[in-house]
């Protein structure tokens, strides 16, 4: 594979530290030129103050970077509210991207911004981290494939317990808090799965002890025709467990934890009311072996479209209706049918 030439905007997201450490673990596939520090950033952010994971690479400003000779693609790694302004000055740049979560309190700026990458046919890619985790593209291809029958219900949870009253204060500034924050990972996955909902509502709480601004105790139901998928995001609980649970008409899955990197490896429970070429009937733990990365493999999928050996899997309409989603599940906007 050609080298891709490629730097990296901002160390202020939360993911930022692990996009360039998994960009610096693949030096076959890119070459990192320059880092850009969005540290002076105004926006609300939860990290930025660790900087090992950049030692020995050049900073530069972004119009630095932007004339870097033979760029040609950047990870946007900003604070959330300056992720869409910022990709938007890389569109306009002609530069392939991977964009971190979530797009925005803007609609109509993503769409925009989503939009004109489809129009000039930039490589554009959405940070969900789960996009390239197995147990997660297993679910989604048995559901497609109908093992599981018709599904009728779907409990997915993001809750966690780090980063004690700073990143409760830092949830506070986003009137969807943690359901804007997180839960957008869980609407990627469930979207090819499911569609376009028909009714979405959501309960954004506070967890007790907090200020009623902070809604970090976040519960969303969407609504189908002969289903309902619930979202929970809690940033305060106890012993957290991330977990997927699909029920279907012939089959359920459990998921916990959605993933793993701690050398064990990532399983599933799969139950089965009738079999097929791959599981008879009955309940399996599916084995999805050890994981150690969350991001190279997708960092690896920007490659290879910016390289043209591979088209993007997901198109401006996916990643407008998730993003749309999205704002109807964190209280931003009504949802419409």
């Amino acid at each position: 594979m050609k080298k891709v030439k490629i730097g990296q905007i901002g160390v202020c997201h939360e993911h930022a530290s692990g996009k360039i450490n998994a960009l610096r673990g693949m030096p076959d596939v890119f070459e990192v030129v320059g880092i850009v520090d969005d540290r002076n950033s105004t926006s609300a952010k939860f990290a930025g103050s660790d900087l090992k994971p950049y030692e020995g690479l050049k900073w530069l400003t972004e119009e630095e970077l932007f004339d870097v000779p033979g760029l040609q693609a950047v990870t946007v790694e900003t604070p959330n509210a300056d992720l869409v302004p910022t990709a938007l000055r890389c569109m306009e740049r002609g530069l392939a991207m991977h964009m971190d979560k979530p797009g925005g309190e803007d609609l109509k700026l993503f769409g925009r911004l989503r939009k004109g990458c489809e129009e000039r046919k930039l490589p554009f890619q959405m940070g969900y981290m789960f996009r390239n985790n197995p147990a997660i593209q297993f679910s989604q291809r048995i559901v497609r494939e109908g093992w599981l029958g018709e599904v009728f219900e779907i409990q997915a949870s993001m809750s966690h317990n780090y980063g004690g009253d700073a990143y409760q204060k830092y949830l506070g500034a986003f009137k969807g808090g943690i359901m804007f924050n997180l839960g957008c990972h869980l609407i990627d996955f469930i979207v090819p799965m499911l569609g376009r909902p028909e009714r979405i509502v959501p309960f954004l709480k506070s967890a007790p002890g907090c200020p009623d601004a902070i809604k970090n105790n976040c519960m969303t139901i969407m609504e189908y025709p002969h289903a309902t998928v619930t979202l929970r995001a809690c940033s305060v609980e106890v012993a957290p467990e991330r977990r997927l649970r699909i029920c279907g008409t012939q089959g359920t899955i459990d998921l916990c934890p959605v993933e793993r990197f701690d050398g064990k490896p990532l399983q599933m429970r799969l139950s089965l009311l009738q079999g097929n070429a791959e599981y008879a009937a009955g309940t399996h733990t599916v084995d999805f072996g050890v994981k150690r990365d969350r991001y190279a493999d997708q960092l690896f999928e920007l490659a290879k479209t910016v390289n043209g050996e591979m088209a993007n899997p997901y198109g401006y309409e996916h990643d407008y209706l998730v993003q749309e989603i999205l704002l109807a599940a964190s209280g931003y906007t009504t949802w419409r049918r």
